[in-house]
């Protein structure tokens, strides 16, 4: 097959765009053809890929999409694909692959009612309606039950334009580090000792994924556990504020940016607990690659995958549709000195033995194949 794949940017180390990178292999191996649409592409490309730079205008990120989504319309035009596939919500698509929360949902409930009234909104609101409609005919994949039922909610989407996929954790890379040996190595290298609490935060988009809440929780430990816990956040963000965050409340020395990394396994081996506050999160799959590992979690209940966290009796979840500050660093204190923690490690492992946590860019390249069948024979 001829295939179409469209995404506004791509930097490596992104969720959606290492999802990106595996579901575009893995089609390249079963012997398809895949054009890549971009505005900007950073890193290396892939292998047997065409890379195709859409040109776009606009000083505003809405009216840049909007450019970007007009010629990428008259680009792919010119050509024949089998498929469309876009990992951003526009208009035209065959199949949208959601990675994202429902942004209609998501203003509602967290932005003023006047930010419905601007430029931004009617752009991207207009773009997600036409995946979503109960008229439009884009198959979705979707990521998380949860924010499928969202997505219906808003627009009625017929159940049978919707496939949802599992996680895709890697698990004989999360577990190439797992054991002692590992673990101690990037302690010391980390300068911890034994009796330090490693707590780990995975992801970029740091407000988002609640960095702020972590600094904020570790603070508010009694002094003796404050000293001996350290934060340790993975991902690519704007550091500054943060810093500046954890001068203000003490603890500058117990909190450390490690800019974007491909070692996760690592990190995973040497920590105790991870942490995911999000604020929005359509997913979080740093909840299933800890579970993966055997590291206890504490996640907000917005997070998809945080059903990962209960079923498992891995870890905590807090809430999240009015949260409070002082109610996650209790959670925290409470999570750091629970006799429960060898028990949250063993349920993560046989539940991460048990549960297909793993099988996602397979499930969705078969989707792909069925979709482009089913497609052909209307013609």
């Amino acid at each position: 097959m001829k295939l179409a794949f469209c995404l506004f940017n791509y930097f490596p180390f992104g969720g959606l765009e290492q999802d990106f990178l595996k579901i575009s292999t893995e089609c390249l191996v079963r012997g398809h053809s895949i054009d890549i649409y971009t505005m900007n592409w950073e890193g290396e490309k892939p292998d047997g890929t065409t890379v195709i730079s859409v040109p776009y205008r606009g000083k505003s990120n809405h009216s840049q999409v909007a450019s970007y989504a007009a010629n990428l319309l008259k680009l792919i035009k010119q050509k024949h694909y089998n498929l469309v596939i876009g990992f951003n919500r526009i208009p035209g698509l065959d199949i949208y692959y959601a990675a994202d929360v429902c942004f209609a949902a998501r203003i509602k409930t967290q932005r003023s009612f006047l930010s419905r009234y601007t430029p931004r909104y009617r752009l991207f609101s207009e773009f997600e309606k036409a995946v979503f409609s109960r008229g439009a005919k884009t198959e979705i994949i979707i990521l998380s039950e949860k924010e499928k039922l969202i997505y219906q909610s808003i627009y009625n989407t017929g159940e049978s334009r919707i496939h949802i996929a599992p996680p895709g954790v890697d698990k004989d890379y999360i577990r190439s580090s797992f054991g002692i040996e590992t673990r101690n190595n990037i302690r010391n290298k980390l300068g911890l000792n034994k009796k330090d609490i490693f707590v780990l935060m995975i992801g970029s988009h740091f407000h988002t994924k609640g960095v702020d809440r972590s600094i904020r929780a570790l603070a508010s430990l009694p002094s003796l556990m404050r000293e001996s816990t350290y934060l340790f956040i993975i991902g690519k963000g704007k550091e500054k504020p943060y810093t500046k965050l954890a001068k203000k409340l003490g603890v500058e020395n117990n909190v450390r940016f490690l800019g974007s990394r491909s070692d996760i396994p690592l990190f995973l081996a040497g920590a105790d607990f991870v942490l995911q506050p999000s604020r929005i999160e359509n997913t979080g799959n740093v909840i299933v690659e800890a579970i993966t590992a055997g590291v206890s979690v504490m996640a907000t209940d917005t997070c998809g995958y945080a059903v990962h966290i209960e079923r498992a009796d891995a870890g905590m979840i807090l809430p999240s549709s009015k949260f409070n500050q002082k109610t996650m660093n209790n959670m925290l204190k409470e999570m750091l000195t629970s006799d429960k923690k060898e028990a949250w490690k063993l349920n993560a492992l046989a539940y991460a033995d048990k549960t297909d946590l793993y099988n996602r860019v397979q499930i969705v390249a078969d989707l792909i194949e069925d979709i482009a069948k089913k497609n052909s024979g209307k013609q």
